[in-house]
C-alpha cells in the first residue's frame, strides 16, 4: 500500500493533536514577529540600485568621494506670492545659522534669491550616500518646521529626496490604513455569506492575518542577506490577505462539502484527512507555483524586484504552511464541537439539522450553458472578446515612476514644483564622472572644460556654468551639468543620449585612457528600463518554461498543461489592455478621479511584476478547477460531464476566493503610489477575468471540444473507472481511496 503523501501525514498529526498543533502555530508567528523585530530591516543601499552605465559612473565618483550627496532645500515666500522683504532675508539667515548646528548636516550654503525675487532658497547637503542620508532627516524638518513658527507671514518648506520619501512613508501608512477599512469589512461579509458561521468567517482571517505577521518577521530576518528595497511590507499584505483567505476557503469548502456528504457517518478527523487529500494537495501545488513563478523575479537582478520576489515568496509559504498545519487543527475543534452539540440534541429527541451537498445554483448554472450547449460558438466570442481587451497593450508606453510623478497631496511635492518654478536649473542634472591617472590629469582638466563650454552653448543645457569637483590626488572629477527640462521630458532625455553619444565623444573621449560615464536622475531612470527591458525575455521566457513544465508533471498532461499556459497569456494580456486605457489613455481620471501624474504612463516595473503574479495567481484557480475536473474524471465520469460537475461543484467557491481577492487588490486603487495604483486595478481585473471568463467559458468550451485528449498523453477517461467508499459513507458518497489520493492531481 502506498505511503500517505505528506499533506495528509501532516494534518493527520494536526487532527490527532489539535492543541498542541495550534500552539505551535501561534508560537511560530510570535517566534518570527520576535526575532525579526530584534534583527530589524537591512535596507537597500546606493549601490543595489546601480545598473548600467549610471552604475559605472557612481562607482567612479565613489571611489573618488565625489558621489553626489542628499541635499535638501529650504525655500521661504511670502504667502501673497509677494515680491521678499527684509523679513525673508532674517529667515533665511536664521535658516542658515540652525543649519548649521545640526550633526548631520554637511555642508550650508548661503541662501540664493530666485530670478523673479519671490523666493530665497537655502541648500543644505547631507552626510554620507543618499539612502543612509535619509534616516537623518528629522532634524532638519524640526528646524524648518520652528523657523515656520517663528515667521507666521513667510512660507518657509522643505523638499528634497529625504524629505519627499519621508512624506511618502506618511501616506504609504494613511493609504495602508484606507485599505484596511475597504478589505477587512468586505471580506467579513462575504465569508459570512459563504458560510453562515461567525467561527468559520474568523478562521480565514486570523490565519491570514497571522500568516502575514509571521511573513512579515521573516521578510526582516532574509532582508540581512538580500536589502529590502521598502516595497516588501506592501506586498505581503497584498499578497498574503488574498491567497491567506483563499487558502483557507478551498480546505473549509471541502471539508464542509464533505460533511454534507457523509450525513454525520464520519468523523472529524476523517473529513480533515479527505479535505486534505484533495484541497490541501491543491493549496501545496498553487502555492508551489506561486512560489516558484515569482522566483523567476529574481532573474532581473534587480534590488527592486527581488524585494517584491521576497515578500510574495514568504507569504505565500506561510499561508500555505498555515492551511496543512494549524488550518486542519482548527477544523477539528470545530468539527468535534459540532458533534457533541449533535449528540445532544440526539439525546434529547431533537432531530438534528444537516446540511444537504451544496448545489451549483442558478447563476453558474446559466454561465456554464454557453459552454455545455456551444463550446465552439462560446470559445470563439470569448477569445475573441479576451483579444479585444488586449489590443491596447500594443501602444503601451513605459515609463520610470520617479519623484516627479509622486502625488502632489503630499506637502514635500508642492513644495519641489514651487520650487522647480522658481529655479528651473534644478528640474534635472547630468553628472559626468571621470576617471584618468597622473600622466593625463591636464588633458583630462581641459576637456572638461572644453565639455563645460559645449554645455553652456547648447539649448538643451542650462546657461548656468557647470560645477566641478575633483579628487585630492586629480585623478578623478565629477562634472554636474544642468538641465532646464522636467525629469520625464523627452527634452531631458534628448539631452542625456546627445551628451553621452556627441559632447562626451568630441571631449572626454579624445584623451587615451580616461574611464568616464554619466549618472544622474535622468541617466539613472534610461539605464534602469533599458537593463529591464534586456532582463524582460529571460524572465518571462523562463516563466513559461517552467509553468508548462509544473502543470505536465502536475496534471500529467502535456495538453492540460499548454492550455493552462496560454489561457494565463490571454487573461494577462487582456487585464494589461485595460491598464493602458485605463492609465495611459486617462479613463481612470476621468472615471475615478485619479491624479495625471498617475494616468500619464505605465510604471517601469508594473508589467513584469504582474505578469509574474498573475501566471502564479491564474495557476491557482487553474489547479483547484482542474483538479476536481479530474477528481471526477478518475471516478468513471466521462470527460464532458466531468468538466461541467467539476466546475460546478468549485464554482461557489472560486467566486467567492475571487470576490474577496478582487477587494483586496481594487483597494490598492485608493493609494496615492502610481504605481500601486495600477497593479491594485490589473490584479482585480485579472482576478475578474480569470474566474468569470477564463474559467467558465474558455476553458470549460476547450476541455469539452478537447474530450478525453484533454489528458494526452495519459488516458484518464471512462475506460479507468475507479469508485471508492469510505467506512460508514452513505451510498454514492465518493471518496478517494489510497490509489486514488496517490494519482489526484
Amino acid at each position: 500500500m502506498k505511503r500517505e503523501p505528506l499533506t495528509v501525514r501532516v494534518a493527520s498529526w494536526s487532527a490527532l493533536h489539535p492543541g498542541r498543533a495550534i500552539a505551535g502555530w501561534f508560537a511560530f508567528v510570535a517566534l518570527c514577529l520576535a526575532l525579526g523585530g530584534l534583527a530589524g530591516t537591512n535596507d537597500a543601499g546606493d549601490r543595489d540600485y546601480w545598473v548600467g552605465e549610471a552604475g559605472r559612473a557612481e562607482a567612479i565618483a565613489t571611489d573618488g568621494g565625489l558621489q553626489h550627496k542628499s541635499a535638501e532645500r529650504i525655500m521661504i515666500t511670502n504667502r501673497s506670492d509677494a515680491p521678499l522683504g527684509a523679513g525673508a532675508e532674517g529667515a533665511a539667515r536664521d535658516v542658515v545659522d540652525r543649519m548649521r548646528k545640526l550633526d548631520p548636516v554637511r555642508h550650508v550654503a548661503e541662501p540664493v534669491r530666485s530670478e523673479n525675487g519671490r523666493m530665497l532658497m537655502v541648500e543644505v547637503t547631507l552626510k554620507g550616500p543618499r539612502l543612509e542620508a535619509q534616516k537623518h532627516i528629522g532634524p532638519l524638518l524640526e528646524t524648518t518646521a520652528e523657523v515656520q513658527e517663528k515667521n507666521p507671514g513667510l512660507r518657509v518648506e522643505e523638499t528634497g529626496d529625504a524629505s519627499v520619501e519621508v512624506g511618502l512613508d506618511d501616506q504609504r501608512g494613511e493609504d495602508l490604513a484606507t485599505t484596511e477599512t475597504i478589505t477587512f469589512p468586505i471580506t467579513l461579509i462575504t465569508l459570512a455569506l459563504v458560510f453562515g458561521s461567525v467561527v468559520m468567517v474568523g478562521v480565514p482571517l486570523l490565519l491570514a492575518v497571522s500568516s502575514i505577521g509571521a511573513s512579515i518577521g521573516l521578510s526582516q530576518l532574509i532582508s540581512h542577506l538580500i536589502p529590502d528595497a521598502g516595497v516588501g511590507n506592501n506586498v505581503i499584505l497584498l499578497i498574503g490577505m488574498a491567497v491567506g483567505v483563499d487558502y483557507t476557503l478551498f480546505y473549509l469548502k471541502r471539508e464542509r462539502e464533505e460533511r454534507s456528504r457523509a450525513g454525520g457517518r464520519l468523523g472529524a478527523e476523517a473529513l480533515v484527512g479527505i479535505a486534505a487529500a484533495t484541497s490541501g494537495r491543491a493549496i501545496v501545488v498553487s502555492g508551489l507555483a506561486v512560489i516558484l513563478s515569482t522566483a523567476t523575479l529574481f532573474l532581473a537582478t534587480d534590488v527592486i524586484f527581488s524585494s517584491l520576489a521576497i515578500g510574495t515568496i514568504v507569504v505565500v509559504a506561510v499561508a500555505v504552511l498555515s492551511s496543512i498545519t494549524v488550518l486542519p487543527a482548527l477544523l477539528v475543534k470545530i468539527g468535534r464541537r459540532a458533534d457533541r452539540r449533535a449528540a445532544r440534541a440526539a439525546e434529547r429527541g431533537k432531530r438534528v439539522k444537516r446540511r444537504r451537498p451544496e448545489e451549483t445554483g442558478r447563476v453558474w448554472t446559466a454561465l456554464l450553458k454557453p459552454a455545455r450547449n456551444h463550446p465552439v460558438g462560446t470559445l470563439v466570442v470569448s477569445v475573441l472578446l479576451m483579444l479585444g481587451l488586449a489590443a491596447p497593450v500594443l501602444g503601451m508606453e513605459l515609463r520610470v515612476l520617479s519623484t516627479a510623478t509622486h502625488s502632489r497631496s503630499i506637502p514635500e511635492m508642492k513644495a519641489y514644483d514651487r520650487l522647480n518654478e522658481a529655479f528651473p536649473d534644478l528640474l534635472a542634472e547630468h553628472w559626468v564622472a571621470v576617471r584618468g591617472d597622473a600622466g593625463n590629469k591636464q588633458r583630462m582638466r581641459a576637456a572638461l572644460d572644453a565639455l563645460a563650454e559645449r554645455a553652456t552653448d547648447d539649448a538643451l543645457f542650462s546657461r548656468k556654468r557647470p560645477e566641478l569637483e575633483t579628487a585630492e590626488d586629480g585623478t578623478i572629477a565629477m562634472m554636474t551639468l544642468s538641465v532646464p527640462h522636467e525629469l520625464n521630458s523627452s527634452q531631458a532625455q534628448d539631452s542625456l543620449r546627445h551628451l553621452r553619444d556627441d559632447m562626451i565623444p568630441a571631449t572626454l573621449g579624445t584623451v587615451r585612457g580616461l574611464a568616464y560615464g554619466v549618472s544622474g536622475p535622468v541617466a539613472q531612470d534610461v539605464d534602469y528600463l533599458a537593463h529591464q527591458n534586456d532582463k524582460l525575455p529571460v524572465v518571462i521566457g523562463s516563466l513559461l518554461l517552467l509553468t508548462f513544465v509544473m502543470t505536465a508533471l502536475v496534471f500529467r498532461s502535456v495538453a492540460i498543461s499548454l492550455l493552462g499556459v496560454l489561457l494565463n497569456l490571454l487573461s494577462v494580456a487582456a487585464s494589461f489592455g485595460l491598464v493602458v486605457v485605463f492609465f495611459q489613455w486617462g479613463l481612470g481620471s476621468t472615471l475615478f478621479g485619479f491624479e495625471e501624474s498617475a494616468t500619464s504612463g505605465i510604471g517601469s516595473r508594473v508589467p513584469l511584476f504582474l505578469f509574474v503574479i498573475l501566471f502564479g495567481l491564474s495557476m491557482d484557480y487553474q489547479v483547484f478547477v482542474v483538479s476536481r475536473i479530474k477528481e471526477a474524471a478518475l471516478s468513471g465520469v466521462p470527460t464532458r460531464q466531468a468538466v461541467i460537475e467539476g466546475i460546478s461543484r468549485s464554482a461557489k467557491v472560486v467566486t467567492s476566493a475571487a470576490v474577496v481577492m478582487v477587494t483586496v487588490f481594487a483597494s490598492f486603487m485608493f493609494l496615492h503610489l502610481a504605481e500601486m495604483k495600477q497593479i491594485g486595478f490589473s490584479l482585480a481585473v485579472a482576478v475578474l477575468l480569470d474566474a468569470f471568463v477564463i474559467r467558465t467559458m474558455i476553458l470549460p468550451s476547450a476541455m469539452i471540444l478537447l474530450g478525453d485528449a484533454s489528458w494526452w498523453p495519459h488516458d484518464e477517461g471512462p475506460p479507468r473507472e475507479r469508485r471508492a467508499f469510505a467506512v460508514g459513507a452513505p451510498p454514492g458518497t465518493r471518496t478517494p481511496d489510497p490509489l486514488i489520493k496517490s494519482q489526484l492531481l
